[in-house]
């Protein structure tokens, strides 16, 4: 169900960070969400719909809505939000574009554009490796799966974890101190 109310604050980020499984999504959103410290929100595609979810990716699927509540909810309460997952064009760009219209503050979309021959590389060295196979992520692959945002970037494989999450923050302006003091949240 689209929500086009305005959401989050001009102060606040949203910073949408996708790619294939194996691309290094989650590895890139946990370090910069870790260099911010408190007062930044790691909302994990996977997380809301496989775990409590406990849904497949298909059209029509909760999963969309559920996302969109949470990072509303973290942006409305003064928190930057780093939303990571595959997030297939096709069953979450209206959410997102929702999103986009809807935040107050910035927005940016970082696509980490990962062949498919690494991405199998890359997931052989994962907790998760057995959790799926090299044919289910052949399945699940989609090359340059972009929405097509204003400023939308494409970020190369060739760019390491340290790169990658130095331009996001360099880009986004994501303070990476690492900073852990009490967050003191206003309410709106």
């Amino acid at each position: 169900m689209p929500n086009d109310a305005p959401t989050g604050h001009p102060d606040t980020r949203l910073i949408v960070v996708r790619g294939n499984s194996g691309s290094g999504k989650s590895t890139v959103a946990r370090r910069l969400r870790l260099g911010h410290g408190r007062g930044c929100a790691l909302v994990e595609q996977d997380h809301l719909r496989r775990v409590v979810l406990r849904e497949r990716d298909l059209p029509g699927g909760l999963a969309p809505d559920l996302i969109a509540q949470v990072v509303r909810f973290a942006l409305d309460h003064r928190y930057h939000v780093i939303l990571e997952g595959i997030l297939f064009t096709g069953h979450y760009a209206p959410m997102l574009a929702g999103l986009w219209r809807a935040h107050r503050g910035g927005s940016w979309c970082f696509y980490l554009d990962v062949d498919f021959d690494e991405t199998v590389r890359r997931h052989g060295g994962r907790p998760q490796r057995d959790e799926f196979t090299a044919e289910d992520m052949r399945g699940w692959y989609r090359r340059l799966d972009l929405l097509g945002f204003a400023g939308e970037r494409v970020v190369a494989q060739e760019s390491t974890v340290d790169e990658t999450v130095a331009l996001i923050a360099a880009v986004t302006g994501l303070p990476q101190d690492g900073c852990d003091e009490d967050v003191h949240v206003r309410r709106p």
